[in-house]
């Protein structure tokens, strides 16, 4: 028979806020972005059907990617308290075609905001003539 140390079996569980993910936790998310990378994936070159374990190699490698991108943006923001795009766009600075393409989707976003708050505008017009 076993026998668990209660404080022990704690201590190996990641805190809550730790950087570290459980293994269960890492198990549920798994398959998340499947079909999107399965199209990324495609749109780079490679078969319009990957091999499945491709395909979760390369989410678990954007995954630990784009984690560890978050938590360092987290840091520099922790000194401010705020979280900002900028904490991102200063950590990809040395990327120049990444933080040119990232740079390039912020503004379409906001170009797709002024819209969306233009077309409002036009239809609650309508609606009140009426």
């Amino acid at each position: 028979m076993i026998m668990h140390n209660s404080s022990s079996a704690q201590a190996a569980k990641p805190k809550a806020g730790s950087s570290q993910l459980s293994e269960a936790s890492l198990k549920r998310k798994r398959g998340m972005f499947q079909k999107d990378l399965q199209h990324m994936m495609y749109g780079f070159g490679d078969d319009p059907n990957p091999l499945p374990e491709t395909v979760a190699l390369v989410e678990d490698i954007v995954v630990e990617y784009i984690t560890d991108l978050v938590h360092k943006a987290q840091d520099i923001a922790s000194k401010r308290g705020k979280l900002l795009t900028d904490d991102f766009l200063y950590l990809i600075r040395k990327d120049m075609p990444k933080l040119h393409r990232c740079t390039e989707l912020l503004s379409m976003n906001e170009e797709l905001k002024q819209a969306r708050k233009a077309f409002e505008v036009d239809e609650e017009k309508i609606a009140s003539t009426d």
